[in-house]
């Protein structure tokens, strides 16, 4: 496995690559081999179409590595649209399991894939925003961005 780490405007961000699938991106430094990679090139530079707002969907092949629950919540978040929101109720509602709201709020925070997996457009069912690994003003700036670029 290999990572490299750029700065962006949001911070920094690593991402990490396993056999030509992207396994991370995350704010914390990972445990791989330092090394930039086409596939990791090609993920920062979709990142930063995203940023510009150019960018609405990512063309990048990804590895989720979890449980069978936690990709299952995983695969739900990538089918909230660009500029939208949901929370976790939503998204337990469209896993099967509408009971399973702090379930998925658990699998929402272990998400191995930020941004591409789109764990900032989840939302507390009242409207306000909720925990973020980035820290809730950059979950904000994300969202704030998404809905300029609509």
């Amino acid at each position: 496995m290999y990572q490299f780490t750029y700065h962006t405007p949001i911070g920094k961000i690593c991402i990490a690559e396993d056999d030509g699938l992207i396994t991370h991106i995350s704010y914390k430094q990972l445990n791989f081999a330092i090394k930039e990679t086409p596939l990791i090139k090609k993920t920062y530079n979709e990142l930063n179409e995203y940023f510009a707002g150019t960018r609405k969907i990512f063309d990048i092949p990804i590895k989720l590595s979890g449980t069978p629950f936690q990709i299952k919540v995983w695969e739900a978040l990538k089918n909230i649209t660009y500029g939208k929101t949901a929370s976790y109720k939503d998204i337990a509602k469209n896993i099967g399991n509408e009971k399973a709201c702090r379930a998925v709020g658990m699998a929402n925070n272990k998400n191995p894939i930020i941004i591409i997996i789109p764990c900032h457009r989840i939302i507390g069912s009242n409207g306000n925003l909720t925990g973020y690994a980035g820290g809730l003003a950059i979950k904000n700036k994300l969202l704030e961005l998404e809905k300029k670029h609509l």
